[in-house]
This record gives C-alpha cells, sequence and structure tokens, in this order.
C-alpha cells in the first residue's frame, strides 16, 4: 500500500540533508556555544551560519533573527514580550478570530492582566477587512498580531496592506504576523511589509521538531520572558539546541533556493485535488485557487460523516490528514476558524485538512480522491439518523 501523507502544516519529513546535518552536529561538533574552547567555537559558528542562512531568505540582518523553541514560544515572546515592554504607552492590542492557539492563548492571558484585545471578524474566505484594521486602531494601541496564513483553511491575510495601514495610523504600533505555515511559501519581505515580528517554526519546512526563531526588527524592544544566562543577545535565554538550529538553517536555505519549483508543486496538488472534491456530491470546499490561499492547504467539509470517522477510514488505506490543527491538541474541539468563516454548524465537526510538501505529487491527490468517492457513500449509510 502506497502511502499518502497529507497532513505536513501538522509536521513535515525531515530532510535527509537536514538530518544528516544533525547528525554530524549531534556527534561530531557537540559542543556547547558558549564554551571558549575549539569544540564551542565550532558549534557557535552552526549558529551564525544559520542565522546568516534565514536572513537572506527574508532580506533582513542577521542580528534580528533569535532562536527559539518552535512557533509557540515565538509568538509567546512576541505577544507577552511587547505587552511587559510597552504597557506604559499602552493595553490595546488587535487580533483576529482565525488565530492559532499559540496567540489567542497569550491573547487571554493579556486580557487577564487587564490589556483590552480587539478581535477583527473575517469574511467566509478567512480574510480581514482592512477598513476594520483601519478603524480599531487607537493611539493605546500598542500591538497587532495577524496570521500571514491560517493553518486550517490556508486563506492568507493582506499583510504589506496591513503593515502600512498600520504604520500610517500609530507609527509606535509594533506588528507581529505568525508565519509559520506562510514561511517557505510564499516570499515574506518584513521591511517592504511594515513588519516589526514574525514567527517561524523548523518543522513546517522539513527541518526538525523544537527549532525555530523570531525575526524582530531591529527598531522594536521586546521584554524576554525566558530569563537566565543570556543567550541570544539576552531575548531567549538556555543553551542553544544547536543541532536544531544547524537544521532549521539549512532546510530554510534549501526551501527558498528551490521556491518556485517547490510552490510550482504544492499548487498542482491543491488544484488538483480541490477540482475532484468541488464535483463530489455533499462536498463543501472550504479553501480557494486563486491568490488569496496559501499552495500547500486545502479544507474540505463532508456533509453526514464525522471527520474523526472519515480520518481514519482514510488512514486504514494508507492516507494521513487532519481534522484540525494539530498543534492545538490531540483533543476534539470545535474550530474557531470554521465558525468565523461562518461553516454550517452541521459540517463543524465534518470538516478535514489536507496539507502538502515536498514530497506531495498530483498523483496522490488522483488516489486520494479516489478513495474518497468509494468510503463516502458506504460511511454515509451508517448515519445516524
Amino acid at each position: 500500500m502506497r502511502e499518502i501523507y497529507f497532513d505536513n502544516a501538522a509536521t513535515t519529513r525531515v530532510r535527509p540533508e537536514v538530518a544528516e546535518l544533525m547528525m554530524k552536529v549531534m556527534t561530531e561538533d557537540y559542543g556547547n556555544p558558549s564554551a571558549r574552547h575549539i569544540m564551542g567555537l565550532k558549534a557557535e559558528k552552526y549558529i551564525k551560519t544559520a542565522r546568516e542562512q534565514i536572513a537572506r531568505t527574508l532580506r533582513v540582518d542577521p542580528k534580528e533573527i533569535y532562536f527559539t523553541s518552535g512557533g509557540t514560544e515565538s509568538n509567546n515572546l512576541a505577544l507577552i514580550g511587547t505587552a511587559l515592554s510597552r504597557q506604559r504607552r499602552g493595553r490595546h492590542i488587535i487580533s483576529t478570530g482565525i488565530e492559532h492557539a499559540a496567540v489567542y492563548k497569550p491573547l487571554d492571558l493579556l486580557r487577564e492582566q487587564g490589556f483590552e484585545v480587539t478581535i477583527l471578524p473575517v469574511d467566509e474566505k478567512g480574510h480581514i477587512s482592512l477598513e476594520d484594521l483601519r478603524a480599531a486602531i487607537r493611539p493605546d494601541t500598542i500591538l497587532v498580531s495577524l496570521m500571514y496564513v491560517n493553518n486550517e483553511i490556508g486563506s492568507i491575510e493582506p499583510i504589506a496592506e496591513a503593515g502600512r495601514i498600520i504604520k500610517e495610523a500609530n507609527p509606535e504600533c509594533y506588528f507581529h504576523t505568525d508565519t509559520i505555515q506562510a514561511y517557505g511559501k510564499l516570499r515574506i519581505r518584513p521591511r517592504e511589509e511594515h513588519i516589526d515580528m514574525l514567527s517561524v517554526s523548523a518543522h513546517k519546512i522539513h527541518g526538525p521538531k523544537g527549532a525555530g526563531f523570531i525575526y524582530i526588527s531591529d527598531k522594536a524592544r521586546l521584554h524576554p520572558i525566558i530569563l537566565g544566562g543570556g543567550q541570544e543577545r539576552d531575548m531567549r535565554s538556555g543553551t542553544e539546541n544547536v543541532p536544531g538550529i544547524a537544521g532549521l538553517g539549512l532546510a530554510a536555505e534549501l526551501y527558498y533556493r528551490e521556491h518556485d519549483a517547490n510552490v510550482k508543486r504544492l499548487i498542482s496538488v491543491r488544484d488538483r485535488l480541490i477540482d475532484r472534491l468541488s464535483v463530489m456530491e455533499g462536498v463543501r470546499v472550504n479553501t480557494g485557487k486563486d491568490e488569496g490561499f496559501a499552495p500547500q492547504i486545502v479544507s474540505a467539509s463532508f456533509s453526514g460523516v464525522r471527520a474523526e470517522v472519515l480520518l481514519h477510514a482514510l488512514e486504514d488505506r494508507g492516507i494521513y490528514v487532519s481534522s484540525g490543527s494539530a498543534c492545538s491538541s490531540n483533543h476534539p474541539a470545535v474550530s474557531g476558524t470554521l465558525r468565523s468563516i461562518g461553516l454550517e454548524s452541521s459540517l463543524l465537526d465534518s470538516t478535514l485538512r489536507f496539507s502538502f510538501g515536498l514530497y506531495s505529487e498530483p498523483e496522490d491527490a488522483d488516489i486520494c480522491a479516489d478513495v474518497l468517492s468509494e468510503l463516502l457513500p458506504m460511511l454515509r449509510r451508517f448515519v445516524r439518523r
């Protein structure tokens, strides 16, 4: 049975070149980068190289890249670090109703600490209104945090336009974007898009789990939330995960070196699956094929079948998909994103996410669609009436 892994938005397979480099760092160049002997200097060089590799993909200064344990930590640092450093200037924050838990849960914490959070609505495609954003910005707004690409339906927010509006309305307001599903798939230019901070996780771009980074503009000032030995220029203490950082740097360089070919393949898989799903009875596709959607994600709702049942039926055929954001929890919950786009209540628990990576092929989409065409009529016969 051929394995079809369509859950790359949850995590990707590590590239062989990345795994090979990480093994070398773990078994040969394993020194602590804070040590002053040759082994420490070798480890420190891996971190310097990775910082430069990543900075080139964003066209920023390497000094603006700070390594973390992943996207969740980066998002927490951006939100809580901004709130702690700027609370005397204001206590108002703006975000959206489709953010990942790594953003909305820190926002919940900040609400408990007396911050006011304005949540922008989205349309049926998951996009915010720029006019709503403009109207929400106030003199006491210290932070706007907008997801670049939604992790469930793939909608791309108008980040460059949002950045311009934010800086025109309140130049002192920081702009953060969660680019965990966007990095590698889109060309992101923080300086041109007026982005002060962005978050990235290595395991979404065929790098290792447990590694990530945050870009912080040299003009932004954050309060660190992990204190200790002062690593990462006092922004994120703790002995650096050198194998993970080295792997992240290489994965980023390779992904962007092959960017155009990668995106073309992803789009071909996405569009093939959307075309096949769109003609199936009782299937609603929540993702579009236009420029407003990322190349690697398709969300679809299957009336009359619970998502978990369909997920396991596909698993039995060697096809692996997701019923939502695997990063939030392994416990079922109603998606805030699906509610925000106005999906009918009967479909909230009948929605799957298909997501693609470097090893996905268009024929995989056909196989998946063929299996769904076979499974859906059978599973619907067993639905309780």
